[in-house]
């Protein structure tokens, strides 16, 4: 697996179906498209489909370089299969 440090995944078009839509209070936070890069790397997720190969803690300190962070983990096994 070869990571690229610095480029952005490809761009993906979504259809995007809202049932109901109601206007965020700012005291309780703010809806996550508004939200800057600091933010949603402070209580971000990363949905992520790990190749065989590279280990749990292989692709943990990938992402801890890319996004020069100090902590980062993992929840449940990143184990293909």
């Amino acid at each position: 697996m070869r990571v690229l440090l610095g480029t952005k995944p490809p761009a993906i078009e979504r259809e995007v179906y809202i049932k109901d839509e109601e206007p965020t209070d700012p005291r309780y936070g703010k809806p996550p498209d508004k939200r800057g890069v600091e933010e949603l790397l402070q209580a971000g997720i990363i949905n992520l489909d790990k190749p065989a190969g590279p280990t749990s803690h292989d692709v943990v300190a990938w992402i801890k370089k890319m996004f020069n962070l100090k902590k980062a983990g993992h929840g449940g096994t990143l184990e293909p299969l």
